[in-house]
């Protein structure tokens, strides 16, 4: 999905993306209190919106990704779809 589609917020940069299932992710999501509603959904992991991070451009070496809800600080973000800043 193009970046520039990402209605839900601002593009992140995730350190990783990982099922909801992932024993790391879980556990994370656990701590934070967060019940992943869809175990198969992509969460992200250590997230920075990409307007923080490129100034001047756009770079992200990690995934960037278009999440729904990113209201923890970015230590976790979930419904996240991969987006592909080139496009």
């Amino acid at each position: 999905m193009p970046a520039s589609q990402c209605n839900t917020g601002p593009v992140q940069c995730c350190n990783s993306v990982q099922s909801a299932s992932d024993p790391a992710v879980a556990k994370q999501l656990a701590l934070l209190g967060v019940v992943a509603q869809d175990v198969n959904a992509l969460v992200g992991v250590t997230c920075t919106p990409i307007s923080v991070i490129g100034v001047g451009g756009n770079s992200c070496s990690a995934q960037p990704v278009c999440c729904e809800n990113n209201s923890f600080n970015g230590v976790v973000a979930l419904g996240c779809t991969p987006v592909n800043l080139n496009a």
